[in-house]
C-alpha cells in the first residue's frame, strides 16, 4: 500500500499529551470534540483536500496511478461460506458511501457521484484446484500481482474490486484492492472488523449486527471545506510556514545510481527486525526520556540520515491518522495527512538532546495536523521537480496496533498475506510495527536509486547507531559508530593485508630493487629512444643531486611541466630519488590553469624542457631543465635521503569540473599498497621483456598505473 496508507497509530499518544497540555483551550479549539453535521445532498458535494490532491496526481501523473493502490490479500483457511462472504462485501460497500463513490471531472476540478446502494462489490471467482500445487501457487501470484497493479477508472468505478481464489475445498485467497481516494491505512482495519461481524452474521442468519453510521465520508469533506478557513487556516498555514522555511529541497542521500529527470516510483522493500536486546534497550530509553517508541526511532533514524548526506538540516515525513472527531473513527475514507518534521542537528547533539527536540517538534506538529500537506507545499511555494517529491523524500512510520493477527470467524480462520505491489513513492520510506514484544517491519527504497545490497547496509548501520546512542545517550550522535567491530576489523585489517610490508616501502625502494634485478632491460622507451633501467637511474640520481643542492628535502614539491619523452620519465624519478614529491603540469593546459597550479602547489624548484619552458612565464622558483648539459657534472650515485613511506610522493590535481582545481597530495605508501595489490588481483607480476603502454596523461592519477609496471 502507499507510504500514506499506514496511519501512525504511536502519534495518537501524542494527541492525548497535547490534550491534557490544552485543557485550557477555548472548547472551540477542541478539534477531537467538534461536531460534523450532515451535508446538504440537494447541491454539489465537495472533495475532500486528500481526494483533490490525489484526483489531481491521477490528472497529471499516470505513472503514479498503481502506487496509490491499496491491495490487501487474505489467506481463508476452513469451511468458507462464499454467500456469506459476499453478502458482507456487498454490505460494507452499501454502508459506506465512500466506497460507492466516483469523481467525474468537472471543468478543472471533479465532481462527486455516489451511486446506489445496491451496486454491491464485484468479485471475480478463479477456481485453482484442479492445478499442481507449484502451478497454484505461480498463478496466485500473477494474479496477486495484476490484480494490485490493473488502473482504476476514478470516473467509472468501482473504485473497490475484489477476487476469490479457490486453491482447494478448504482454502481460499481473498484479493481486495481500493484505491487510496476512497480509502486509507485505517480503513483497512475497519474494513476487517466489519467483514468479520458481518461474515459471522450471515453465515448464522442473523441480522446486520452494525449499527448505523452516524455520518459518511462526505459530510466530514463537507465540514472539512468549512471548518479549515479564516483563521483556523491562516494559524496553521503561519505555523507550518515557520516550521519550514529555509528547510533544503532534498535530502542528498549517497545513492547508487543518479536520480532521473522523473520518478518512475519503482521500488522493492528489505524486511527490517530489530533484535530483541536492541528494542528493551530503546524502550529504557524512552522512558528515561519521557519519549515514545517513535520518537526515540526517529532520533536514530535523522541521525543515520544526517551521517549518510552530511547534512545537519533536514525534513522527514511522517503519515498521521487524522481522525480526530470521533465521528469519523468508524468511517472509511481518506483521512491520512502527511507532517513534515523539520529534523536539526547543526549543533551536533547528542541522543538525549536530539530526543527532546524531537518530542518539541512532534507535539507542535501533531497540533497541527489538520492542514493538509498540499496545503503547506502551496503556502511555502518550494521549487518544484518531477524527479522528487517536494519537502521531504524520506519517511518514518510506527504502528503499534497488532498486525498480521488471524482472525477467527465460524469455521474459518484468516490472515493477512503480503501482497507483491512493489512501488516507491519516496527515496527511502521506513515502516515499522510495535506489536508489543517486537519491533519489525521492512525499508521500502527507490530502485531507481538505490540496489538492495545498499539499503541492507543501511538497516544494519541503524542498528549499530541505535545500539550505541542507548549505551552512551551523552556522546554527539556524529561520532557514534555506524558499522560493528567486525565489520570495523574487515576494512581497517582484512581489506589491507595485501603486503603486510606494503606501508614500509617507498617507490624509490621498488625502483632500486628493480633496478638491481635487470639493470640492462629496457625501462623506457619513446620513438628512436630507449633507456635501461641502469641508464634512467644514473640520468635520475644527476637530476636528484641538482634537486638536493637546491635545498630540497622529503615532503617538498617540486613541479615538472614536459612533453610525453623518455626525458620526462627522468624527471619524474629524479623528482622522487630528491625525496620530494612530483607536482605534474601538463603542457596542454591552458595558461591560466598552468599558472594557478603552480602558484597554489608552491614548489621548491620547476623541473622542465626549453620547449616548454616559455608557457610558464616568470618563475620564482630555481628552474631545472632536462637537457642542460652541465647535468651531466652532478653524481650518478643515489643521493642520500631520509625517506619513508609517508613522505610524500605526488600532487595530482583534481579536472576542476565542479569548480576550482584542487590538489591532492598522495604519500608513497598508497601507490605502493596499490602496486601490491594489482599483484595479487593478477596473481602473476608482468612477465620480463613485456611492454606497458603509458597511454594516460602523467598529470592523470591512473598514469602512475603504467609507470609501476
Amino acid at each position: 500500500m502507499s507510504q500514506e496508507t499506514s496511519s501512525d497509530i504511536e502519534l495518537m499518544k501524542l494527541e492525548l499529551l497535547r490534550r491534557r497540555l490544552a485543557k485550557s483551550a477555548k472548547p472551540s479549539a477542541q478539534l477531537g470534540g467538534a461536531s460534523i453535521p450532515k451535508a446538504d445532498r440537494d447541491g454539489e458535494l465537495p472533495l475532500s483536500w486528500s481526494q483533490q490532491r490525489l484526483w489531481f496526481l491521477n490528472q497529471f501523473d499516470q505513472a503514479a496511478g498503481s502506487a496509490y493502490h491499496m491491495p490487501v490479500a487474505l489467506r481463508l483457511n476452513g469451511e468458507l461460506d462464499v454467500a456469506a462472504l459476499q453478502a458482507a462485501m456487498d454490505r460494507i460497500v452499501a454502508r459506506h458511501e465512500n466506497l460507492r463513490t466516483v469523481f467525474v471531472k468537472s471543468g478543472e476540478s471533479a465532481r462527486l457521484e455516489i451511486r446506489g446502494e445496491g451496486v454491491g462489490l464485484p468479485l471475480a471467482h478463479h477456481d485453482l484446484s484442479s492445478l499442481e500445487a507449484a502451478q497454484r501457487q505461480a498463478q496466485v501470484e500473477s494474479i496477486g500481482a495484476e490484480e494490485a497493479s490493473k488502473p482504476f477508472d476514478l470516473a467509472s468505478g468501482p473504485l473497490i474490486r475484489g477476487r476469490l481464489l479457490k486453491l482447494a475445498e478448504r482454502e481460499h485467497v481473498l484479493l481486495v484492492t481500493q484505491h487510496h481516494i476512497v480509502s486509507d491505512g485505517w480503513s483497512i482495519g475497519v474494513l476487517i472488523g466489519e467483514f468479520s461481524e458481518l461474515y459471522s452474521a450471515f453465515h448464522q442468519n442473523r441480522p446486520d449486527p452494525l449499527p448505523p453510521l452516524p455520518i459518511q465520508y462526505a459530510d466530514y469533506a463537507a465540514w472539512q471545506r468549512q471548518w479549515l478557513h479564516g483563521e483556523e487556516l491562516s494559524k496553521r498555514i503561519e505555523f507550518w510556514r515557520n516550521h519550514l522555511q529555509g528547510a533544503p529541497a532534498l535530502l542528498e542521500l549517497p545513492s547508487d545510481r543518479l536520480r532521473p529527470p522523473s520518478q518512475s516510483y519503482a521500488g522493492d522493500r528489505v524486511p527490517v527486525r530489530l533484535p530483541d536486546a536492541l528494542t528493551e534497550a530503546l524502550r529504557s530509553f524512552s522512558q528515561r526520556h519521557g519519549a515514545t517508541m517513535y520518537m526515540t526511532l526517529l532520533t536514530g533514524w535523522s541521525a543515520l540520515l544526517s551521517r549518510l548526506s552530511g547534512q545537519t538540516d533536514l525534513v522527514v515525513g511522517s503519515p498521521v491518522a487524522n481522525r480526530q472527531p470521533s465521528q469519523v473513527e468508524a468511517l472509511v475514507g481518506c483521512f491520512v495527512n502527511t507532517l513534515a518534521l523539520r529534523i536539526r542537528l547543526e549543533d551536533d547533539p547528542s541522543a538525549a538532546q536530539l530526543v527532546e527536540q524531537i518530542k518539541r517538534t512532534a507535539l507542535s506538529a501533531y497540533a497541527h495536523q489538520e492542514l493538509p500537506f498540499d496545503q503547506v507545499v502551496e503556502a511555502l511555494q518550494p521549487e518544484r521537480s518531477m524527479s522528487y517529491s517536494p519537502l521531504f523524500q524520506v519517511m518514518l512510520t510506527l504502528d503499534n496496533t497488532p498486525r498480521g493477527a488471524s482472525l477467527s470467524l465460524p469455521g474459518l480462520e484468516l490472515s493477512q498475506i503480503d501482497p507483491d505491489h512493489r512501488t516507491a513513492h519516496f527515496d527511502l520510506r521506513l515502516l515499522l510495527s510495535d506489536a508489543g514484544a517486537e519491533l519489525e517491519g521492512e525499508l521500502e527504497y527507490a530502485s531507481d536509486l538505490f540496489d538492495r545490497d545498499t539499503v541492507e547496509r543501511m538497516v544494519g548501520q541503524w542498528f549499530n547507531l541505535l545500539g550505541a546512542m542507548c549505551k552512551d545517550e551523552d556522546r554527539a550522535l556524529s561520532v557514534l559508530p555506524l558499522i560493528s567491530a567486525e565489520e570495523r576489523r574487515r576494512v581497517l585489517v582484512d581489506f589491507n593485508t595485501v603486503r603486510t610490508d606494503a606501508h614500509d616501502q617507498t617507490l624509490v625502494e621498488l625502483f632500486a630493487a628493480q633496478v638491481a634485478r635487470t639493470p640492462d632491460a629496457p625501462a623506457v622507451s619513446y620513438e628512436d629512444v630507449t633507456l635501461s633501467y641502469a641508464e634512467l637511474d644514473r640520468r635520475a640520481n644527476q637530476i636528484a643531486h641538482r634537486l638536493v643542492g637546491l635545498g630540497v628535502k622529503p615532503d617538498d614539491r617540486v613541479a615538472i611541466c614536459a612533453e610525453r619523452s623518455v626525458e620526462m620519465v627522468v624527471g619524474l624519478v629524479g623528482i622522487l630519488k630528491s625525496g620530494a614529491g612530483y607536482v605534474p603540469l601538463d603542457p596542454s593546459y591552458p595558461l591560466d590553469r598552468l599558472s594557478y597550479m603552480l602558484a597554489d602547489s608552491e614548489p621548491m624548484a620547476l623541473v622542465t624542457q626549453a620547449s616548454v619552458r616559455s608557457l610558464l612565464g616568470s618563475l620564482s622558483v630555481p628552474v631545472i631543465e632536462l637537457e642542460d648539459a652541465t647535468l651531466a657534472q652532478e653524481s650518478e650515485r643515489a643521493p642520500s635521503v631520509a625517506l619513508n613511506s609517508t613522505h610524500l610522493a605526488y600532487m595530482i590535481y583534481t579536472s576542476g569540473s565542479t569548480g576550482q582545481p584542487k590538489g591532492v597530495m598522495i604519500e608513497h605508501r598508497s601507490p605502493v599498497n596499490f602496486w601490491w595489490a594489482m599483484q595479487a588481483t593478477t596473481h602473476s607480476e608482468v612477465a620480463p621483456g613485456s611492454r606497458i603502454g603509458l597511454n594516460a596523461a602523467y598529470a592523470f592519477d591512473m598514469s602512475l598505473k603504467g609507470l609501476l609496471q
